[in-house]
Parts: structure tokens; sequence; C-alpha cells
């Protein structure tokens, strides 16, 4: 019985403290990890740009940054809207996601709808998403109408209000059906290379790559003058000149008129 106790003893040792600096330096240990792990929380959100908390608005912006569930987002902002959770933020950034899936009706009215629920500072702001979405809705009718001038004058404004990768694909298409190939390039390669927002969207990206290479099949290739980095032509109108100066009679510098007076003169001598 003694021998069971003393065993007993031995295995619990290190979970019971026997002593006060013992009892402290578990104590210190469970605040380290609990320190790691809160530090470690901190630096998920950081990376993620996923606000704190476990609200639905929380629950939402994770689910848009992280998971890349676009669909699920937009019931999370839903929720977040009707409980009051950030209602500024969240009908916001759903009207954002719903422009993402093409569903720019549904964000003008939402934002018409729920806007009295927002605060008068973040007004301006939706102003200027519902100004986006018009015009993306706008840009959107002259494609369908193949005028894509008039769909790439209004995709550009729309990109200098608030930029998006979904834009930038769509003034990318606009580039290319106006052969304007070197311009659609760049603006595509912002896509790929994640240098405006929207570009974490995997369908968005996809969708870059896609018109890439459609505008590869369309671009010509390169001369062999551009290969060569010559240009072949101003080559041979360079080598004409130089035979016409080294092979050509010298003239006189004189003009014209001077040229007759001498014959004019010499006869008269004679």
């Amino acid at each position: 019985m003694n021998e069971s106790l003393v065993h007993s003893y031995q295995k619990n040792k290190k979970r019971y403290p026997s002593t006060e600096s013992e009892s402290k330096e578990m104590e210190m240990g469970s605040n380290n990890k609990k320190i790691f792990s809160s530090k470690k929380e901190d630096l998920f959100h950081v990376i993620h740009k996923v606000p704190a908390g476990d609200g639905p608005y929380v629950r939402a912006k994770h689910a848009q940054l992280v998971q890349k569930d676009p669909e699920a987002a937009i019931v999370l902002f839903w929720k977040a809207i009707n409980a009051g959770d950030r209602v500024d933020s969240a009908l916001k950034d759903m009207a954002v996601v719903m422009k993402q899936l093409d569903r720019s009706e549904e964000a003008i009215e939402a934002i018409k709808s729920f806007r009295g629920l927002c605060s008068k500072q973040s007004q301006e702001s939706l102003d200027n998403v519902l100004i986006d979405l018009y015009k993306g809705n706008l840009a959107w009718a002259y494609m369908q109408k193949t005028n894509f001038m008039a769909a790439e004058v209004v995709y550009q404004k729309a990109q200098m209000i608030d930029p998006d990768a979904n834009k930038a694909c769509n003034l990318g298409l606009c580039l290319i059906k106006r052969t304007r190939y070197n311009e659609a390039r760049s603006v595509l390669e912002d896509v790929l290379y994640g240098r405006i927002p929207g570009c974490e969207d995997g369908r968005t990206r996809k969708r870059a790559e896609e018109l890439l290479l459609e505008l590869e099949s369309k671009q010509p290739p390169p001369d062999l003058s551009d290969l060569l980095g010559l240009n072949l032509e101003d080559e041979f109108v360079n080598g004409l000149e130089e035979m016409v100066r080294v092979w050509a009679p010298s003239r006189s510098k004189r003009l014209p008129i001077f040229e007759e007076i001498s014959s004019f003169r010499d006869r008269i001598a004679c």
C-alpha cells in the first residue's frame, strides 16, 4: 500500500508542485504559453488582414479572406448587418464581394436599403462604392454592345476611384479588343502579381490568365529585326546614303544662280 502511494506521488509530482518556487515556475510557464498563443493569433490577424474577435463580421472577413468563400462571406455580412455588428464596414465589404461575383444590382439595392443604418462618416465611402457599381454596370452594358472604346473609358475612370481585379480584367478585355496589346498585358499582369485589391480571388486570377493566353494568340510574333535589336529599314537607308556620299561626283556648294553667272562670264571672256 505504501509503495502504491509513493508511486502515485512520483507520478503526479510534476502536476502538483510541492514548493512555492515550483508553483511560480508552473504559473510563469502557463502565462508564457498564453502570451505565445496571443502573439500567434495577432500575427494571423495581421497576415490575413482579419480583425480580431468572434462576431459575425469577423467570421465574414475570415470567410472572405482566409477561406476564400465569397458566398459564405455574403451570408455572414448579412448577419452582421442584422446584428448591428460593424454595420458600416459590413455593408461596404458585402457590396464589394457581391460586385466580384457579378451581382452588382444586388449590391446597389443593399446599399440603398441599409445605408440609413450606417454612420454619417461612412456615407461618402458608400457613395464611392455606389459610383463604382454604377460605372461597372454602364461599362458592362457598353461591352455587351461591343462598344469597347466607351467601355474602356468608363472602366479607366472606375479604376481611378476604386481599383479592383475584376474591373481590371474587363479593362484588359476592352484593350485586347482594341488591339492595344501592350496596355492590356500591363493591366492583366497587375492582377496576376497581386498589385491591386481583389487579386486573391482565384476565379479572377484564372480569368486574367485566360485573357493573357488570348492576348498571346492575337499578338503578332516579333519581327526578325526586333529580335536582333536592329531596324533593317534604317540600316538600308543609311547604307544608300553612305554609297551616294562616296561615289557621287562632288558638287559645288554654291547656289544655281551663281553657277549660271560663272558660265555667262566665261562665254564673254571667250
